[in-house]
């Protein structure tokens, strides 16, 4: 009489499946760590010096400069108003004359100027147009480089593509973070201290906050 058959094809089907998706987990989370490796290494140094932005000295460095529109260019701004930009050859103009790119920008108009104020990471800058003159006067302020780079880590008038960098980042940082929780669980059974310290990550902030801040 032969022996009943055993079938382990479900078991083996079930093993090559998780296999498969141990090897997506580790692939996704080596991608989403090479993407996200520098910019998470410059938002935790930035995040140290806007932790203590108080104490790291800075002494703000402030350029004036001016120039002169031309006749020709002057009867263009008298038929503006409201918040409109300069004019294109205005605003060409402009930077030629002081180095600051006032193009796209919305202005103040007044009956006597013409105002653009143009902010940027690390400093402020604007611009300033009489309208009657055509006498251009210009001021940057530069607040140094550590400045400028905790401007960038919050996305402080750096602009869109910064904007969507960000979002990009992010995702890849939400990536990295779920792959790896995910590696955490299949290789938990082996390692008996992961979900205590994972406990500890999620429970220390939440103590911290409910505690110390009020």
């Amino acid at each position: 009489m032969n022996a009943p058959e055993i079938r382990t094809f479900p078991r083996k089907k079930s093993r090559k499946w998780r296999n498969w998706w141990v090897k997506q987990l580790h692939t996704w989370h080596w991608i989403s760590a090479a993407i996200s490796l520098a910019a998470m290494l410059f938002f935790a140094v930035t995040g140290i010096t806007l932790n203590h932005a108080a104490s790291i000295p800075a002494e703000p460095v402030v350029t004036d400069s001016s120039g002169q529109l031309a006749p020709t260019l002057l009867a263009t701004l008298k038929a503006k108003s409201n918040d409109a930009p300069l004019p294109a050859p205005v605003a060409a103009a402009v930077h030629a004359a002081v180095g600051l790119d006032a193009s796209g920008k919305a202005g103040e108009w007044s009956d006597s100027e013409v105002y653009v104020a143009l902010p940027r990471p690390g400093g402020d800058a604007w611009v300033s147009i009489d309208r009657a003159s055509g006498k251009i006067s210009a001021e940057v302020t530069d607040r140094g480089w550590i400045s400028y780079l905790n401007d960038l880590h919050k996305g402080r008038n750096s602009g869109s593509t910064w904007f969507w960098f960000i979002d990009v980042f992010a995702v890849a940082c939400i990536l990295f973070t779920v792959t790896g929780l995910f590696l955490l669980q299949v290789h938990a059974r082996h390692r008996p201290s992961t979900w205590p310290i994972v406990l500890a990550g999620v429970v220390l902030p939440v103590v911290l906050a409910l505690v110390f801040i009020h």
